[in-house]
C-alpha cells in the first residue's frame, strides 16, 4: 500500500494545539476567508433567482469565523462548522456563545475532510478556506463534495498554491535533504480534478499575497500558532537541531529585502464551481462513469 504523503494523526494534533492562538496568528487565512465570503454575493444575483440555502457546510473551520459570518447571511439556514480537530470546535463553540442565545449559531461536527458524514444530495453550499492543501487525493475529496451537494449546490473552495513558502523550502535545503515544506498542487491540475469530477462552470483564481518577518523563528513561530507545521509523512522525526536551523537561517538572509524584513510567498488558488445535475458521469481514467438506479434499468421478461 502506498503511503500517504500527509500524516493525517500529525495534523490533527497540529491544529489541536494550535486552537488557542489561531484567531489571533492566522491573519492571511482571514484575508483569503473575506475575499471568499465576498464571492458568495454572487448567489444573490436577481437572475440567478435562487432560494436562500437550507444547509452550509464550511468545512475546515478553524475557530469558525466564516461559520459565523455565514450564518449571519443566512440566519435560517442550518450552518455545519465541521474540522478535524475537536479543540478547534470547542473554540469555535466559544466564540459562537457570544451571539445573542435567540440567534441561531452553527452547529460544530468533528470529521474527515475524506470521509464527510454527511447524506447525499444534502448541502445547497459547500466552503471550505485553506484546508485541501491537507488532502492527500483532490479527487477522491472532490468526489466526496460532489456526493454531499444538491444538484445545482455551490463549491467555494481556496487552498495554496506551489509558489507558496518557496523562500523556506529553498532556505531549508540549504540545511538537509529532507522536506520541511508540504508541496503544493498548482492551478492547472486544481482546475483539471474539478473537470474530473463533473463540476460546472468552474470559475478558478490566483492571487499573491507576501508576509514579512524580522527573522526565520518569528515565522516559525507564526505557522506553529496556526497548525501549519510539517506533517509530511518523510519529515524528519527528530528536532532539526541548532546546526541546521542555523544554515537554514543563513540562507534565508539572502532574501532580506531593503526594509530588513524577510519575505514569505503565498499562493492563494480559489475557484467557485457548481454541482452538477443528478447522474452526471465521472471522468475516472479518462471515461466516464456514469451511476444509474437499478430501478431505471428496463427489465424484459420472457414467458
Amino acid at each position: 500500500m502506498k503511503t500517504p504523503l500527509f500524516d493525517s494523526r500529525q495534523v490533527r494534533r497540529a491544529f489541536s494545539r494550535s486552537a488557542a492562538s489561531y484567531a489571533a496568528a492566522a491573519q492571511l487565512q482571514h484575508q483569503v476567508e473575506a475575499r471568499l465570503l465576498e464571492s458568495l454575493d454572487y448567489l444573490d444575483e436577481p437572475a440567478l433567482k435562487r432560494e436562500p440555502p437550507q444547509r452550509v457546510l464550511d468545512l475546515g473551520c478553524g475557530t469558525g469565523s466564516a461559520a459565523m459570518a455565514m450564518q449571519k447571511r443566512w440566519p435560517k439556514a442550518q450552518v455545519l462548522a465541521m474540522d478535524i480537530a475537536l479543540p478547534m470546535l470547542q473554540q469555535a463553540r466559544r466564540e459562537s456563545s457570544r451571539w445573542n442565545p435567540f440567534v441561531r449559531t452553527p452547529q460544530v461536527v468533528c470529521a474527515d475532510a475524506r470521509a464527510l458524514p454527511l447524506a447525499e444530495g444534502s448541502v445547497d453550499v459547500l466552503f471550505s478556506n485553506l484546508c485541501l492543501q491537507w488532502i492527500d487525493d483532490l479527487d477522491a475529496v472532490l468526489a466526496g463534495f460532489r456526493r454531499v451537494l444538491k444538484p445545482g449546490g455551490l463549491l467555494l473552495v481556496s487552498t495554496f498554491g506551489p509558489e507558496t513558502l518557496w523562500e523556506l523550502r529553498d532556505a531549508f535545503a540549504h540545511a538537509d535533504d529532507r522536506p520541511h515544506v508540504s508541496p503544493f498542487g498548482d492551478i492547472a491540475g486544481f482546475g483539471d480534478a474539478l473537470v474530473r469530477a463533473s463540476f460546472h462552470q468552474p470559475v478558478i483564481d490566483r492571487d499573491v499575497d507576501m508576509t514579512h518577518y524580522p527573522d526565520l523563528p518569528s515565522l516559525m513561530r507564526e505557522l506553529r500558532a496556526i497548525g501549519a507545521t510539517n506533517a509530511l509523512h518523510s519529515r524528519r522525526q527528530t528536532l532539526t537541531g541548532r546546526a541546521r536551523f542555523s544554515a537554514a537561517s543563513n540562507a534565508y538572509e539572502n532574501l532580506r529585502s531593503e526594509d530588513g524584513m524577510l519575505p514569505a510567498t503565498w499562493e492563494i488558488i480559489s475557484a467557485m464551481a457548481w454541482a452538477p445535475e443528478a447522474g452526471t458521469p465521472i471522468r475516472e481514467g479518462g471515461a466516464d462513469i456514469a451511476a444509474v438506479p437499478i430501478s431505471r434499468i428496463p427489465i424484459r421478461r420472457r414467458g
